[in-house]
């Protein structure tokens, strides 16, 4: 009998504590290691600017898996193809790049949602039913409930706007990528500028209920992933 995948980077959420990830920008699944029993929770596989095709990022996708990580995909764009071609294939969250406002929140989470709730496209030959995901009947509720939606913050103007951008309703977790908010602002990451923008944008996602994590040295932003 199937059961439904369960998501580790969910799971811990879930029980209050903080998932521990990394991130892989490594162009070839040769050198794809991922280390599941290193103490990562979850794995970003990046899609946005490492040099890889769609083949590759679902075959890092099993990888991931199959090590007991939760995988997760961040997304050139918020393309509703793309995102369904991911989900099908075992990706327990999407994380979508440079959002800048609650509009571009809202953006995303529709993208994401609208493959999750109408599932019609799903094959029965895919290779993460092959693999014991969930039936068709199955899947859209496994997206509700399973899939995150993780937004980035990486400009200042969406780190004034983090409170807000977390307040989406769908938005299940933010990153504040604190070395793109200083780049954006031709600073570095130890700018006093930074630090405040980077501490103010964690304070507001946590009044918020969100979960958030950030990348990046700025002192007192919030836990890395």
């Amino acid at each position: 009998m199937k059961t439904t995948q369960r998501s580790r980077f969910r799971e811990v959420l879930k029980r209050g504590g903080h998932p521990l990830g990394t991130w892989i920008e490594v162009p070839n699944i040769d050198s794809f290691h991922p280390g599941g029993t290193a103490g990562p929770d979850f794995v970003v596989v990046d899609f946005e600017h490492a040099p890889r095709d769609t083949r590759t990022v679902l075959a890092m996708i099993d990888i991931a898996r199959i090590s007991g990580l939760s995988p997760i995909v961040r997304i050139p764009a918020a393309e509703t193809a793309l995102i369904q071609h991911m989900l099908h294939s075992g990706a327990d969250g999407i994380m979508f790049p440079h959002i800048n406002s609650p509009a571009d929140a809202s953006f995303a989470v529709r993208a994401l949602r609208v493959p999750v709730r109408d599932p019609r496209g799903t094959r029965s030959t895919s290779g993460a039913r092959q693999r014991g995901a969930p039936g068709r009947n199955e899947y859209g509720q496994r997206g509700l409930e399973q899939v995150a939606c993780i937004v980035q913050i990486q400009s200042a103007e969406a780190a004034l706007a983090a409170g807000d951008i977390a307040s989406v309703e769908g938005v299940d977790a933010v990153l504040v990528g604190a070395a793109d908010v200083a780049e954006g602002e031709g600073r570095q990451v130890t700018d006093p500028h930074i630090i405040e923008l980077i501490t103010k944008a964690v304070a507001a996602v946590k009044l918020a209920g969100v979960p958030v994590g950030t990348t990046g040295v700025a002192k007192h932003s919030g836990r890395r992933p």
